[in-house]
């Protein structure tokens, strides 16, 4: 694997232990796709470090079962700011 992917799959992976975030926004501070981020933190970060990748997996899990009410929130918001305007 190139070093520089190993690099940044690397830093993905801290940036999400440490902040939590989802794999969109990740994708927004890294400046690439969100498919890219997908792939760096459930294939990528497996080969690279094993126990890491644990950690990550279970984040990445829990952003999935509750992506339901965040999908909700940000439709409920949208209506909202759209009924002000």
């Amino acid at each position: 694997m190139n070093r520089l992917i190993k690099d940044r799959v690397l830093e993905e992976a801290k940036y999400i232990l440490e902040s939590n975030k989802t794999v969109r926004e990740i994708a927004e501070v890294f400046k690439i796709s969100k498919s890219t981020v997908h792939k760096d933190l459930k294939y990528r970060l497996k080969l690279i470090d094993y126990d890491m990748f644990l950690k990550v997996e279970k984040i990445l899990l829990f952003h999935k079962k509750i992506r339901h009410i965040r999908g909700g929130e940000s439709t409920r918001k949208k209506y909202l700011n759209l009924a002000i305007y």
